[in-house]
C-alpha cells in the first residue's frame, strides 16, 4: 500500500505547486485587465469543463476539470476559447480590443511578470526565514572523485580543489553550480591539483550527462572521514566505533574523504578493518557491514560547522535584492538550456520534462527538503512557466504578444481569419508538445 500513498502524495504536491503557479499567473492577467477597465468574464483554475465556481459581478470565478493550467477570459479577446462572435459588433469600451496596444501588451505580459515576482518573493521569503549559509571554497581542501562517476568522466581526480568556473574565481562553493554558469555551451572549471592551477574543459553534452547522473560536485565529497554519530545497536556501535573517530584507513587502504569510506563500505563483502585515531591514539577495529543495506550505522559530521559556513541574516530589502539576483541567475540558466535545446546542442529528450517529470522532481525536492524544498522547486517552476509562456506560439502569451507587436508596427490588426488559423495551429502544437513530453517522461522513468 506504500506505493499508493507515494503516488497520492506526489499528485497532491504537484497539484499544490501547480495551483499556486497558475493562480499567480492568471491573477497577473486579471489585475492588469481590471486596471485598464476591461471586463473579465471568467477566471478559471484549470481548463474546461467547468466543475464549480461563483459568479461575482461580471466574472465567473471557477475551478475546471483539466488541472494543467488556467485562463482568464477577457471580453473582446480572441483567446483559447476561439470565440469570435463578439467581433461582428462594434467594440465596446470595456472590451480588450477597444484598448490601446500598449495597454493590451501590459495585460498579456502581466502573467509572466507575476510569475517572476512570485519567484523573487519565494526566494526572499526563504532568505528572511532561514538566512543564507555559504561555504568558502578556501576552507575546502579537495573533493573525492569516485571511479566511473560524472566528475571522473569529465577529468576530475580525487584531491582536486575547485576554485573557479568559466574563468571566474569564486568565493563560495555554491557559486560553482550557478545555473547561469553550468548551462553555458563552453563550461570549464579551475581546480588546484598538486599545488598547481589547472583548467578542466567540460564537454558540450555536460547537461545531458548531468540529467542522467543527477549528481556532480557536492559538498559531501569534500568531508573528511570523521564519525559524526553512531546508531545505537548498529554494527559500528557493537564494534566500538564512536563519535569523533577519524578513520585513517580501511583494510590498509588510506582514506582521505567520507565519500571514499562509504564507497568502500558499499562494495564490501565481509568484515573490514578500520584504522582509526581517537584522542591521539591509533587503533584497529573490525566492523562487518549489514549485508542487505551495505551500511554500518554511522553518519558524517555537519558540513556547515566543519567548513566554517558564513551565515548571513538578511533584512527585508536585502532579502528581496538577493531574491531578485537568484531569480535572474535561474532565468539565465533556463534560457541557456532552451537555447541549446532549440539549436540541437543538447538533447531535447533528456532535458525537456513533462507533467510526470515535474511531479517527480517536486516530490523529490519535498522529500529531501520539506517545505524549503517545496518552495525552492515552486520558484524554479514559476520562472520556467514565465519563460515558456513567452515563446512566440499562438495560444501562449508570447503568441499574443507577437500579434500586438505586429499591430503596433503596422497600425492594423492581423485579420480574424489569420488569427483563428494561427490559434488553431498553436493549439495543435501545444497538444502535440504535451503528448511528446508525457510519453518522453514515461519512457525515461520506465528506464526504456
Amino acid at each position: 500500500m506504500d506505493w499508493i500513498f507515494d503516488l497520492l502524495s506526489t499528485i497532491g504536491i504537484f497539484i499544490a505547486a501547480l495551483f499556486i503557479l497558475v493562480l499567480v499567473h492568471e491573477l497577473g492577467h486579471f489585475l492588469a485587465a481590471k486596471l485598464f477597465g476591461m471586463r473579465v468574464e471568467r477566471f478559471s483554475i484549470g481548463f474546461p469543463p467547468r466543475v464549480f465556481g461563483k459568479q461575482i459581478g461580471d466574472t465567473d470565478y471557477c475551478i475546471s476539470a483539466t488541472p494543467l493550467g488556467g485562463y482568464v477570459k477577457i471580453s473582446g479577446m480572441v483567446d483559447e476559447s476561439m470565440d469570435t462572435e463578439q467581433l461582428a459588433e462594434e467594440p465596446k469600451s470595456w472590451e480588450y480590443r477597444s484598448k490601446p496596444v500598449w495597454q493590451r501588451i501590459i495585460v498579456i505580459v502581466a502573467g509572466v511578470v507575476f510569475n517572476m515576482i512570485l519567484a523573487v518573493f519565494i526566494y526572499a521569503g526563504i532568505l528572511m526565514t532561514y538566512g543564507e549559509a555559504n561555504i568558502p571554497v578556501a576552507n575546502i581542501n579537495g573533493i573525492y572523485v569516485e571511479q566511473g562517476s560524472l566528475p571522473d568522466q569529465l577529468g576530475f581526480i580525487s584531491g582536486d580543489k575547485p576554485v573557479g568556473v568559466n574563468g571566474r574565481s569564486v568565493t563560495y562553493f555554491n557559486e560553482l553550480l550557478s545555473p547561469a554558469e553550468i548551462t553555458r555551451a563552453d563550461v570549464s572549471y579551475t581546480v588546484i591539483r598538486d599545488g598547481q592551477e589547472l583548467v578542466i574543459s567540460i564537454p558540450s553534452d555536460f547537461i545531458d550527462r548531468l540529467n542522467k547522473e543527477r549528481s556532480f560536485i557536492e559538498l559531501t565529497q569534500a568531508l573528511p572521514p570523521v564519525v559524526g554519530s553512531v546508531v545505537a545497536g548498529s554494527s559500528a556501535d557493537k564494534a566500538g566505533l564512536a563519535q569523533g573517530d577519524t578513520i585513517k584507513a580501511v583494510d590498509g587502504r588510506t582514506i582521505s574523504f567520507w565519500s571514499e569510506l562509504t564507497a568502500i563500505i558499499r562494495a564490501s563483502e565481509g568484515s573490514l578493518d578500520f584504522s582509526i585515531t581517537r584522542a591521539g591514539i591509533d587503533t584497529i577495529i573490525a566492523v562487518t557491514p549489514n549485508p542487505d543495506t551495505k551500511t554500518i550505522g554511522i553518519s558524517t559530521i555537519n558540513a556547515a560547522d566543519y567548513f566554517g559556513a558564513v551565515f548571513t541574516s538578511h533584512g527585508f530589502f536585502a532579502s528581496f535584492g538577493r531574491g531578485a539576483t537568484q531569480t535572474w541567475d535561474t532565468s539565465i540558466g533556463i534560457l541557456n538550456g532552451f537555447g541549446r535545446m532549440f539549436s540541437g546542442d543538447i538533447s531535447v529528450r533528456e532535458n525537456l520534462g513533462g507533467p510526470i517529470a515535474i511531479a517527480n522532481y517536486t516530490k523529490e525536492a519535498t522529500d529531501g527538503g520539506g517545505w524549503l524544498g517545496f518552495w525552492n522547486i515552486t520558484a524554479l517552476l514559476s520562472i520556467t512557466l514565465a519563460i515558456m509562456n513567452l515563446l512566440p506560439i499562438p495560444v501562449l502569451d508570447g503568441g499574443h504578444l507577437v500579434f500586438l507587436i505586429y499591430e503596433g508596427i503596422t497600425r492594423r490588426e492581423p485579420s480574424v481569419k489569420v488569427r483563428m488559423v494561427l490559434q488553431q495551429v498553436g493549439f495543435i502544437m501545444i497538444i502535440g508538445l504535451m503528448i511528446f513530453v508525457t510519453f518522453n517522461d514515461i519512457i525515461r522513468f520506465a528506464g526504456f
